[in-house]
């Protein structure tokens, strides 16, 4: 298992690891950091005494993971999924995830064409609620456009709801995005957001920690937030609950000395009440995006004129449109009825409709989908999807 002194040793160590520790484990990083990787990957491959920090049954299960390892073949995989593996030191690695310290990530597995050094260096965290709102939706949608708009990078998580209207904001100004998962870059998750996060690869970037084929876990998506909230220069929350993994991620921003920033919501709402925690803290509150750029921006960089928001309907892609106007003007239709209406697959129908509640557009009526008052009006006063 030495991968010291052949060619390529100190990065076949470092894929090694990344089977071996998970993400975020400072007690691994100290090893790393002390020791090197080429003699942490040693010690793992003698099985002999534990390193400090690790107990007799961790250590052994690590031992055990470390032969398993075959990082040739991770590479070879990554490769073939047009995934690279970028290492501390190397030319691209973004400098602000040393911030994290013993808590950096051993390296970044990356789809996508750009930089992710120099995309970092001008990047925003746009997070929140899973189960958002049709205005936690449509919020974090025209953030992030504004923010694409103004030649700023949105980074965000890829999951349901406020992560992913940030997304397709994004990508729906012609702007820049990255995805950063809790999983491996090759297998999209959530599976519902396959073609948004293959989407993203194209257009942008989606990076994680776990090598090719590795699935997330509750914890790894809350570790993972650590690496959204130090890439960029500020995070904003737009809708969280008070046990939010959101928040987690607005206090990792805290601790690093990054922007934090929240957009309120109604009084009432629970889904807000973890956002309006962190207004009455160290949070700034945003409505839009000049109040965004005004924090996160250099010094003597002019906000954007302040203009009428983007309206979710200008976000639409041609599918979704495409179902949207599957849809009749009047009664519920059902998901496979409105799939050969839309000329398309009964998952990938149902996928959008679920995209489409979220903007506001549907709503479910037991097993049918029927257009809301504002599809409908917004049609009669001449403002279609398209």
């Amino acid at each position: 298992m030495s991968v010291d002194g052949e060619p390529g040793g100190e990065l076949l160590a470092r894929v090694l690891l990344t089977r071996v520790i998970e993400p975020g484990d400072e007690a691994g990083g100290r090893w790393v950091r002390e020791l090197g990787v080429a003699e942490v990957v040693r010690r793992l491959g003698e099985g002999g005494a534990p390193l400090p920090g690790a107990s007799g049954k961790r250590w052994a299960g690590m031992v055990a993971r470390a032969q398993a390892a075959r990082p040739r073949r991770d590479l070879e995989a990554a490769r073939d999924a047009g995934v690279r593996f970028v290492s501390p030191g190397d030319a691209e690695w973004p400098g602000q995830l040393d911030d994290l310290g013993d808590a950096r990530p051993l390296g970044l597995w990356v789809r996508g064409r750009p930089s992710v050094r120099m995309w970092a260096l001008r990047s925003v965290a746009v997070v929140g609620a899973r189960a958002c709102t049709e205005y936690g939706a449509h919020m974090a949608a025209t953030l992030a456009a504004g923010l694409a708009e103004q030649g700023w990078v949105v980074v965000s998580g890829g999951a349901y709801g406020v992560d992913g209207a940030a997304h397709r904001g994004a990508l729906g100004a012609g702007g820049a995005t990255v995805a950063v998962l809790a999983c491996g870059v090759d297998r999209p998750y959530p599976r519902g957001h396959t073609r948004l996060i293959s989407r993203i690869a194209e257009q942008g970037l989606v990076i994680g920690e776990l090598p090719p084929g590795d699935h997330p876990t509750p914890s790894r998506f809350i570790l993972r937030n650590r690496v959204i909230a130090a890439l960029t220069r500020g995070t904003v929350v737009v809708e969280a609950a008070h046990r939010s993994g959101s928040l987690v991620t607005a206090r990792a921003a805290q601790r690093l000395g990054r922007h934090t920033m929240g957009v309120p919501g109604p009084a009432t709402s629970g889904l807000s009440a973890g956002v309006h925690e962190l207004l009455r803290r160290e949070a700034v509150l945003v409505t839009d995006v000049a109040d965004v750029v005004e924090l996160v921006g250099d010094i003597g960089e002019l906000t954007p004129d302040r203009r009428g928001p983007v309206l979710p309907r200008d976000l639409l892609e041609p599918a979704a449109r495409q179902v949207l106007a599957a849809l009749p003007g009047r009664g519920a239709a059902r998901p496979d009825e409105i799939a050969r209406s839309a000329q398309t697959a009964q998952d990938d129908a149902i996928a959008r409709l679920y995209e489409l509640r979220a903007l506001g557009y549907v709503e479910r009526h037991g097993d049918g989908w029927k257009l809301t008052r504002q599809a409908v009006m917004s049609v009669r006063d001449g403002h279609g999807p398209g």
